[in-house]
């Protein structure tokens, strides 16, 4: 069977984000009507967003951010921007006298293990770099 598509990745990648955002207000207690009314966004976009049927600019994801008290590198993460912003790329080759079927299994525990080291990130942040991370390494496997 095939590996998942870069499509389906950022479909499910969507997804994850559009659940995330959905879970943070229902958790703060905002109706969609709500969230659209701080954000200044529209309840039908809003929708779509937490449906995974859009992805939205990091301006949206800086208006969603403030509205939730989410930091904007958790939703950055959430939506798989965090690479571009940190300079890593999930596409990255292998250091030399790696195979790329070796790396993930090799990296994972290390850069994981990391991010729940870091003091300097909320629990929030962690949870959603991790998941991140390993979205971002499932093709590969």
């Amino acid at each position: 069977m095939p590996d998942k598509s870069p499509r389906d990745a950022w479909e499910s990648q969507r997804e994850t984000l559009g659940a995330f955002i959905r879970e943070r207000r229902k958790r703060a207690n905002l109706s969609l009507r709500q969230l659209a009314e701080l954000t200044s966004l529209s309840n039908p976009y809003l929708s779509q967003i937490e449906r995974g049927l859009h992805q939205p600019s990091v301006r949206v994801l800086k208006a969603i951010s403030d509205a939730l008290n989410v930091s904007a590198e958790t939703l950055l993460a959430q939506a798989g921007l965090i690479d571009a912003m940190t300079g890593t790329r999930a596409d990255h080759k292998p250091p030399a006298g790696e195979s790329a079927g070796d790396a993930p299994q090799q990296a994972a525990p290390g850069v994981e293990q990391a991010i729940r080291a870091d003091e300097r990130l909320s629990d929030d942040q962690k949870t959603a770099l991790i998941g991140v991370y390993r979205t971002m390494l499932g093709p590969l496997d």
